[in-house]
């Protein structure tokens, strides 16, 4: 999801028109192009005619698609029996939910009531007072809440994060077929919620936890059904441990809650062991989705959101730290070996960050990392405001004693973790792992070069070392390596190596997933980790369902097949699983698997 709203952030600025020293493309080497490049070797001979023919019947398959697969799979299941037996609530990952402004300073008023997240009055924020739409979006780096005179909300309803802008939707398929199966209102509810703000935040200021809670215990009452929570990307895991918890400052549901208002949990695409990408766009404001645009746009872009910009603004939104990656080198691997490397790799996926430095006319390599010590290193050089908010809020690490992990129950920095906190004591709650596979997604990055003399941007706010804060395992937080510590980091888009497996592309290492998570992160505790006793002590049968990746070229969408981080939630599979479940046909649904994930966590170290 990160991807996505940097997408969102980068299309706006990219229709910013050029300046005029940049319109000529003098300081760029692009190839030349001629309209003939890009036709197809037709013959001259052939009649319009028959290039109308052609062009149909190329366009079949998508145009077919593109006028049939509204409510097409929510009406051919009710043809089937199918219908509504349980309340659904949906949760949306990170960035899908709309933000509207309830500032009502002299200099905020236009923006009252205006969405400043999704629909067009966020591009018209944006190309007329770009300043003003950073600051509200912004969040207080030391409280995590909003600065002072501002007030940013999320919006609510189904709408909130039915689709982003006209013609994008999000969860609008999943809602249309679900109609179909007789949902409405009454027994179908979007959990809108401000993803800006860390998981406690979210509690402190808007009371989310409580009022999800509350809705859920009047579906019980009233309907006297269980509810299906159907959570995407960031998922809805804190929310279980929140609601049994203890203590005023939690959900006080008690251990029984879960089992007794739960019917299931439908986890659509998990960052469960987080992001790659999270980690750089939290160091340098960059990921694949930046370095590989086209220069002209990559001029405009850093002009007119810069990388500094978008690092400052990523570091405030707490609630985005919650894709952090989790469990370190027993997860990810060690500098040679890693789960996920594939048999004739040429370079392993343990190693999350290398580094070049320059010496004359040569560049050589002066370090490599594993994800242990990326999150030190990273952490050290973010401002100490970050620093305190991640200790604060979250923990990172991978914990065995189950002595530990009761205590952990009561912990709110584990929740988000769940290789540090036991699923819920409910044992009659199902668990259902829907996700995509098969798309490439980056895991590594080349950063560097570093060049003598240049200042971190936020070098005043940054401790030289991270001694007043914690780690995820208590020790002091110190860099590894001697490296520069106030020195600018980016990602090294020089590096290229597409003849490796697997292949660097501008910099960055891709590897499998589905665009955005990779298949670590979205398969190993479905698949392994909550058959261990430890992490699953109430034995919640988990069942995995994985989608091939398998596009329609001319849809933009991806089209029924596709398995894409976000486009999934429009697929055939994605909203036949979603439906079964629901109707109380979940049983129908059977482990698939279309990738190597059940091999990869045989070779991590649970134990």
């Amino acid at each position: 999801m990160f991807a996505f709203g940097l997408g969102i952030i980068a299309a706006i600025f990219l229709v910013v028109p050029l300046p005029p020293q940049l319109s000529a493309l003098e300081d760029f080497d692009l190839p030349n192009f001629s309209i003939s490049d890009a036709m197809p070797n037709w013959s001259l001979e052939l009649s319009l005619s028959q290039i109308v023919a052609n062009v149909r019947e190329t366009m079949a398959p998508t145009s077919e698609w593109l006028t049939s697969r509204d409510f097409k799979v929510g009406t051919e299941l009710a043809e089937k029996g199918y219908a509504a037996e349980f309340p659904v609530i949906m949760v949306p990952g990170i960035v899908s939910t709309g933000l509207e402004s309830w500032s009502t300073s002299e200099e905020a008023r236009t923006f009252f009531r205006k969405r400043l997240w999704g629909t067009t009055t966020m591009i018209r924020a944006v190309l007329t007072d770009k300043e003003r739409w950073v600051k509200s979006l912004k969040l207080d780096t030391t409280t995590g809440l909003d600065p002072p005179g501002i007030k940013v909300r999320a919006a609510q309803g189904i709408d909130a994060a039915s689709t982003f802008i006209p013609g994008y939707w999000i969860w609008a398929k999943v809602i249309e077929n679900l109609a179909c199966l007789n949902y409405d209102s009454n027994n179908l509810f979007l959990a809108a919620y401000d993803w800006r703000l860390s998981f406690y935040n979210l509690e402190e200021r808007d009371s989310y936890f409580s009022l999800l809670k509350m809705r859920i215990e009047l579906y019980k009452q009233k309907q006297g059904k269980k509810t299906v929570i159907v959570g995407h990307s960031m998922g809805s895991e804190y929310f279980l441990k929140w609601v049994e918890a203890s203590g005023p400052k939690y959900g006080n549901g008690g251990p029984k809650w879960v089992d007794e208002h739960i019917e299931a949990f439908v986890n659509i695409a998990g960052t469960m062991f987080g992001v790659a990408k999270a980690i750089t766009a939290f160091l340098s404001g960059e990921m694949k989705d930046t370095v590989e645009i086209n220069p002209a746009g990559s001029y405009v872009l850093e002009r007119y959101f810069s990388r500094r910009e978008r690092a400052q603004i990523f570091r405030s939104w707490a609630g985005s730290a919650s894709m952090w990656i989790k469990g370190g080198n027993d997860i990810w691997g060690n500098g040679e070996h890693a789960p996920d490397d594939p048999d004739n790799c040429t370079l392993s996926h343990g190693r999350f960050f290398s580094f070049q430095q320059e010496h004359g006319d040569h560049v050589h390599q002066i370090a490599n990392m594993t994800a242990d010590e990326v999150s030190k290193w990273v952490l050290e050089r973010t401002p100490v405001e970050f620093q305190r908010m991640l200790a604060t809020n979250y923990s990172y690490g991978m914990e065995r004693d189950e002595e530990k992990l009761k205590k952990n129950d009561h912990d709110h920095t584990k929740w988000v973790n769940p290789l540090e906190v036991r699923l819920p004591n409910a044992p009659d709650m199902k668990i259902y792992c829907l996700y995509g596979y098969g798309k490439e997604t980056e895991l590594m990055y080349t950063e560097g070069p570093y060049e003598p003399g240049e200042e971190h941007s936020d070098s005043s706010s940054i401790a030289p070392s991270a001694e007043s804060v914690m780690s995820t395992n208590g020790s002091m937080l110190r860099g590894s390596l001697d490296l520069p510590t106030l020195k600018k980091n980016w990602i090294d888009t020089s590096v290229n190596y597409e003849a490796g497996f697997p292949k660097i592309k501008n910099g960055v290492k891709v590897g499998e997933g589905d665009g955005t998570v990779s298949l670590i992160s979205l398969g190993s505790m479905c698949v392994e980790g909550w058959k261990h006793p430890r992490w699953n002590p109430a034995k919640i049968p988990v069942t995995v369902q994985e989608m091939l990746h398998e596009p329609e070229t001319l849809d933009l969408r991806g089209g029924p097949k596709t398995a894409d981080h976000i486009d999934i939630l429009g697929s055939t599979a994605l909203n036949e699983a979603i439906l079964k479940v629901a109707s109380g046909r979940g049983q129908e649904l059977e482990d698939r698997f279309v990738s190597p994930i059940q091999k990869y966590v045989k070779r991590m170290k649970w134990d």
